[in-house]
């Protein structure tokens, strides 16, 4: 395995494990970004993202996909999007790896906090997440407006 920040020549393998993210949270149709519009957002002038690859036998099988965020009470923090291992390579370690390797970013950029949200029902990923002895909160409820 192979954990590498993601390039613009990554786009398509970026493009189709975010769908496979969405059909995996039953949400097949809900994909709108382009590859054109993540290629022009994440390798832009000013970029509104970053990604990292694993990949197994030169091929990209997961990404971290993160972004950089302000909280009014702890300054600087790093969001993770998603963090997304294609079906057929779960429980190999890499999500762990990738999670880690983001994690590694966000103490190296001087962030004070890292933060995600995971599905109610995905029980795999709480307990992945759980052995990050990380917080999960369940007290707070996400807002949204699409435009």
């Amino acid at each position: 395995m192979n954990i590498r920040k993601g390039t613009a020549d990554d786009i398509p393998a970026l493009f189709a494990l975010i769908q496979e993210l969405a059909i995996f949270e039953k949400e097949p149709d809900a994909v709108v970004v382009t590859e054109e519009e993540l290629r022009a957002d994440g390798f832009g002038p000013n970029p509104l993202f970053g990604f990292f690859v694993a990949e197994v036998d030169g091929q990209i099988v997961a990404i971290s996909h993160y972004y950089y965020r302000y909280s009014t009470w702890k300054g600087k923090c790093l969001y993770l999007e998603d963090l997304i291992v294609t079906e057929s390579h779960r429980g190999k370690g890499i999500g762990k790896a990738l999670f880690q390797t983001t994690l590694d970013k966000a103490k190296a950029d001087g962030c004070r906090k890292m933060n995600w949200q995971v599905l109610d029902w995905n029980t795999p990923a709480i307990e992945f997440y759980k052995d990050f002895n990380a917080g999960l909160d369940g007290e707070w409820i996400n807002g949204y407006l699409d435009l």
